[in-house]
């Protein structure tokens, strides 16, 4: 489905007539500039290793959300104490001590609720294990996307079909577009001002 409804087509600069496969291939072209399968919600696994002295991760895909009402964007989360790596050994006394009480590289299924989220910028912070050891992996199954297309990626929608239909090579009449044919112009119809519209969007960590 696009981003952009045939009733708001003439609202954001568009002919009435204009063809839908203009629009769904300008979303799958906005699609793959952000690196992700969609701009709706979807939901994604990572596994993500923590940085030495630190309880935060970073998620690739924002905003999080909640499909659902009255639940959290985090649907589960594993996360696990291994072998410290180089340069992040405990003190070694401490570390016996851990090592006697936990079982290293075992995953340990944490609550959603105890886990802080900024789900803006899809930003984690867990807290220390029974023991007070930081984890330094963690596996989240989470949700991100829009539930309601905003104003800003309706326009850049709109705007990569006027660049297409401005491109020579484009503005055919077809029955339906050739999205390997828009794909070869995505440099010069996702402009920089489309590209600005979608940064907020952009995976974080997908390249």
């Amino acid at each position: 489905m696009g981003y952009l409804q045939p009733t708001e087509y003439t609202s954001y600069g568009l002919s009435a007539e204009t063809s839908d496969d203009w629009i769904e291939v300008a979303s799958k072209m906005m699609d793959a500039h952000c690196r992700r399968p969609s701009l709706n919600p979807t939901q994604y696994v990572e596994r993500l290793r923590m940085v030495s002295g630190a309880q935060t991760v970073l998620l690739s895909y924002r905003p999080l959300v909640a499909v659902v009402p009255a639940t959290l964007p985090l649907v589960s989360i594993n996360a696990r104490y291994a072998r410290p790596r180089r340069g992040e050994m405990l003190d070694p006394a401490y570390e016996q001590i851990a090592w006697a009480f936990t079982l290293p590289g075992t995953w340990t299924q944490l609550n959603v609720a105890s886990v802080d989220y900024v789900a803006e910028t899809g930003e984690l912070t867990f807290p220390l294990n029974i023991l007070g050891l930081p984890y330094n992996e963690v596996e989240v199954t989470y949700t991100a996307g829009l539930t309601e297309i905003p104003e800003v990626v309706k326009v850049a929608c709109a705007q990569i079909v006027r660049n297409a239909q401005a491109t020579p090579a484009l503005n055919v009449q077809r029955s339906r577009m050739d999205t390997m044919q828009m794909t070869y112009f995505s440099d010069s119809l996702l402009d920089s001002q489309v590209q600005a519209m979608l940064r907020p969007y952009v995976a974080y960590r997908m390249g």
